[in-house]
């Protein structure tokens, strides 16, 4: 069996949130009606008083998608990506990356994001689509319905994606690493044999302490 690196995308390979990075993009280039920013901010604020949990609001704000067309969303989030994401990737993160692949290790981004964001950064840090896992929105006839794919790559939906990609490639999750800043990868965490809090926030720093789990900062 052949051992891996996961590594989560906001705030681990990049030292920013790519949905931030995203708005505030947008906003700059008056390509974001106010009532999108104003949904999103309330949802946010309902997610950070735990009112709302991640998955619920994923599904909603994938709404605002319905109608559009995926063609233009992936060119417009290329772009996106090539014009101001890359320069957000954490100064720590490709050397981890190298160390990986000079050992013999598979490098996979595992992310909650959306897959458009993910592989485009992806062929930045020259990782495959195939190891690339994220989350996917249903569309017909080239546009979005508004509805997501699952199972979703957030929560307990990461560590779902994770065991099938480690199923199709014959990876030994015992053997594997698994870099995130988030308690939310909890699941994972705690599957992987190699479990490392990068920049972690207080849950994640309390936990990975306790374990004695691997703590390292990328930015």
């Amino acid at each position: 069996m052949h051992t891996a690196a996961f590594f989560d995308m906001d705030r681990t390979l990049l030292s920013d949130s790519s949905t931030l990075l995203w708005i505030r993009y947008m906003r700059e280039r008056g390509e974001l009606p106010l009532n999108y920013i104003l949904r999103f901010v309330g949802a946010m604020v309902r997610y950070q008083l735990g009112q709302l949990d991640m998955v619920e609001m994923t599904r909603r704000l994938a709404k605002d998608l319905a109608g559009e067309s995926e063609a233009q969303r992936a060119m417009s989030t290329r772009r996106w990506v090539a014009e101001q994401v890359v320069n957000f990737v954490a100064p720590e993160a490709q050397r981890w990356l190298d160390a990986h692949r000079k050992r013999g290790h598979r490098v996979a981004m595992i992310t909650a994001s959306p897959a458009y964001t993910a592989t485009a950064l992806a062929e930045f840090l020259e990782i495959p689509d195939e190891d690339v896992m994220a989350t996917r929105f249903e569309v017909r006839n080239g546009r979005f319905t508004g509805l997501m794919l699952e199972p979703m790559v957030i929560g307990p939906g990461k560590l779902a994606a994770a065991q099938a990609y480690a199923a199709r490639h014959d990876i030994d999750l015992g053997a594997s690493f698994f870099y995130t800043d988030s308690i939310a990868d909890l699941a994972l965490l705690e599957q992987v044999g190699h479990p490392v809090a990068v920049n972690p926030d207080r849950p994640l720093l309390k936990v990975a302490e306790e374990r004695g789990w691997d703590i390292v900062r990328f930015y």
